[in-house]
């Protein structure tokens, strides 16, 4: 497997609604592993051609010629991949595209037969195949972990303990990890179905607390999966330990129909920051195969993303990319830069190897490692300040690297470059790696004076006995998780599902009686509410009952918990009462100066709510009223001219909610995003001018056509801005 190219593949979504609505046409045609792309502006032109592993043609609908189904992507891609994670490589699969391009539908798929994506299909297929085992000699286990990362920043999704940003660090042979990452234990495919089902969640309450947009961000969920064979013959257990890696990164930059602006501009700028590392680290990985000399210097630690995927580009891992495209017109540069974006990462060498036995010889050498350490701070005196040089009793090889020079040190990593000290020029609180974990290849002409871009290895520079002490307090932390047993993990996933369920409950968030997750389920008579979402992944995610009588909503001591701007202590309540006809009725009666919106229209006096209704709390929350035996009664009820009943919206999800608000506000969309539009195309030519001629100076002075591009990317972002908005505005 050494050598082995990033396996790429793209795929083409139907038209959305919007895309139907302004009648867009295809620009994408595909032919075996070719996809072409043609100029919708220059239609005589010859469309630009590209191949591929795989072109996934799912435009038309199932059972059309040609059409690929949800399962053939997995077949194509998830299935080869768990075949080498079986083997002993590390695997990833990670899906890239602009917002709205299908690539989490490609990754989670949806509920419904056949719907099903990448991530669940692996996860049901893995508890097959270990099912299935019947060799004695053969044991599996398997461990999970959810992160998301946000703004350069770093949350465990998986412990309602953990409430701030995580640090990253890297170990000279495990590679870069998030330091206290929560790691469960599973045993079954409910447990990891119930597992990223909790951590949607967590998700879903961090964004809407926040007002963050889950598009904005980048998650993570790794499977750990390991295979203990007993030998009978020499009574000796091996190991192969795989990580699998599943990757749904940020959407492209996505702005509202006022522009950019606070908040929203720093989410933009970093996630157009990470996207942009990660092009630049694919260019700098495809440009660097087949040349003879030491690689160019890869820049992984720009950003948080690239640094924890450093393995799987170009190192030890079998990495897969989908690349999801829109096929409209009206997202032409956009599709081309995605597909520019795939045809680079598909020149890329890993170089995966069987991660066999690692634990026996890691858990000696950092013991050794340890007791090193231990005799070094006790011959300088604790509290003594001394410096000490690790590098004089530190032997270079394997896993004692770890407290040398060459292993864990500390990097800040946060809006801007990276500093050695370990604290960023904006603040951060994320830590990477240096030492021997420095990227292979020397670093370009004139970094050497640039403390940013590089430093020497720590051997080289004295170590104080605090350092020393804290590196030591790291290597036993990570000798207490590999020593743990299987069912001190078990204890460890129970007692994290408790304290979930203990917070969802305080937050009024509904479980199941039988202890499992929300968001799966919907209640046949009891009134609730769901929550909307900007991505639909994440809507009806939350469910809250609402009782008999009355129930509280706030950020107080209230029945239904909710924080964020513009929640009162007590917001609003609702009143559940039954009638004569045993029909139960429920009355949304506000708090004073309370922002309550139903259906964009403000609330001030109790309102009976019916069956749909769209319910804004503040300026974050957005909830769906439904009342199943209400909706039954309706269904039921006899067509009358008197009394016809009323027909739900065609689609009462979050989209609708935030257009009817700002209909009843009296805000024009589409004058306000013709405006931005404007202003932002004006910045695009700019740009554009100034990225064209700057290439052609560079190409004239190397004569050839291998400048740094990047300049041009970054117009090309602009362009994704500009036709983000241009999606966003009504059909004509």
């Amino acid at each position: 497997m050494a050598g082995a190219s990033v396996k790429v593949a793209v795929r083409v979504r139907p038209f959305n609604t919007r895309e139907n609505n302004r009648e867009a046409k295809c620009i994408i045609q595909m032919s075996g592993n070719s996809t072409s792309i043609a100029n919708p502006k220059q239609p005589k032109d010859t469309p630009k051609s590209f191949t591929f592993d795989h072109s996934y043609w799912s435009h038309t609908s199932e059972g059309a010629p040609g059409f690929t189904s949800q399962h053939q992507v997995y077949q194509d891609i998830g299935k080869e991949m768990l075949l080498h994670a079986f083997e002993g490589y590390n695997v990833c699969i990670f899906a890239y595209g602009q917002t709205g391009a299908g690539k989490s539908y490609t990754m989670m798929g949806i509920q419904g037969p056949g719907e099903e994506g990448i991530i669940p299909q692996l996860c049901e297929d893995l508890f097959t195949r270990i099912n299935a085992n019947s060799n004695p000699e053969l044991s599996h286990s398997v461990e999970v972990s959810y992160m998301e990362i946000y703004c350069e920043r770093v949350r465990d999704l998986l412990n309602p303990v953990v409430r701030g940003n995580l640090r990253v660090r890297e170990h000279p042979i495990l590679g870069p990890y998030v330091e206290d990452l929560s790691k469960l234990a599973v045993t079954s495919l409910s447990d990891i179905t119930d597992l990223m089902d909790c951590g949607n969640k967590a998700r879903t309450v961090a964004a809407t607390n926040m007002n963050e947009t889950s598009s904005r961000s980048h998650a993570v969920f790794t499977i750990v999966f390991t295979q203990r064979r007993h030998d009978t013959l020499t009574s000796l257990y091996t190991e192969k330990v795989s990580r699998i890696s599943l990757v749904d990164l940020a959407g492209s930059e996505r702005a509202d129909s006022s522009g950019s602006k606070g908040m929203r501009l720093k989410e933009g700028a970093n996630i157009n920051k990470s996207l942009t590392t990660l092009g630049k680290v694919i260019s700098a990985l495809a440009e660097s195969v087949g040349k003879k000399r030491k690689p160019d210097f890869i820049p992984y630690r720009d950003s948080v993303l690239t640094w924890l995927l450093k393995e799987n580009l170009g190192g030890n891992s079998r990495t897969a990319m989908i690349a999801a495209l829109s096929p409209a017109d009206i997202n032409y540069e956009e599709t081309l830069s995605t597909l520019r974006y795939a045809d680079r990462a598909k020149q890329i060498k890993c170089n995966a190897v069987i991660n066999e036995d690692p634990n026996a010889r890691l858990i000696r050498e950092l013991k050794e490692e340890v007791a090193r350490l231990r005799d070094l701070l006790s011959s300088q005196g604790r509290g003594l300040g001394g410096d000490v040089k690790l590098g004089q009793c530190c032997p270079p090889d394997g896993a004692s690297q770890l407290l040398s020079g060459e292993g864990v040190s500390e990097w800040g990593v946060s809006g801007g470059r990276v500093s050695e000290e370990g604290v960023s020029e904006e603040g951060g609180d994320f830590v990477s790696a240096s030492g021997c974990c420095q990227d292979p290849s020397p670093p370009p002409d004139g970094a050497h004076g640039d403390p940013h871009t590089y430093s020497p290895p720590l051997s080289e520079r004295s170590l104080s006995s605090e350092e020393a002490m804290e590196r030591l307090k790291e290597t036993e932390k990570i000798i207490a998780e590999l020593n743990e047993t299987w069912e001190e993990k078990l204890r460890k996933t129970e007692a994290l599902r408790m304290e979930r369920e203990v917070l969802l409950a305080e937050m009024g968030v509904a479980t199941r009686e039988d202890g499992g997750t929300v968001g799966v389920f919907s209640p046949k008579k009891t009134p609730h509410l769901v929550n909307l979402n900007e991505d639909p992944l994440m809507s009806e995610c939350l469910l809250y009952y609402i009782k008999e009588g009355f129930t509280r909503v706030g950020h107080g001591n209230v029945d239904i918990k909710l924080t964020g701007q513009f929640i009162k202590e007590t917001h609003c309540v609702f009143h559940s009462t039954t009638t004569d006809s045993s029909e139960v009725c429920v009355w949304l009666e506000p708090e004073e100066e309370a922002d309550m919106y139903v259906n964009g229209k403000q609330v001030t006096e109790p309102l009976l709510l019916r069956q749909g209704d769209r319910i804004v709390m503040g300026k974050n929350h957005v909830f769906r009223f439904n009342h199943p035996e209400q909706a039954r009664l309706e269904r039921e009820r006899p067509p009358s001219p008197d009394t016809p009943p009323r027909a739900p919206p065609p689609s009462a999800d979050w989209s609708l909610a935030q257009r009817e608000l700002l209909e009843n506000q009296g805000i024009d969309i589409t004058l306000e995003t013709q405006r931005r539009l404007q202003d932002l195309e004006s910045q695009y030519r700019r740009e554009k001018e100034e990225a064209d001629q700057l290439l052609e100076q560079s190409r004239l002075y190397t004569d050839s056509d291998s400048g740094d591009d990047s300049d041009k990317r970054s117009c090309e972002e602009t362009w994704r801005l500009i036709s983000s908005l241009r999606e966003k505005l009504p059909a004509e």
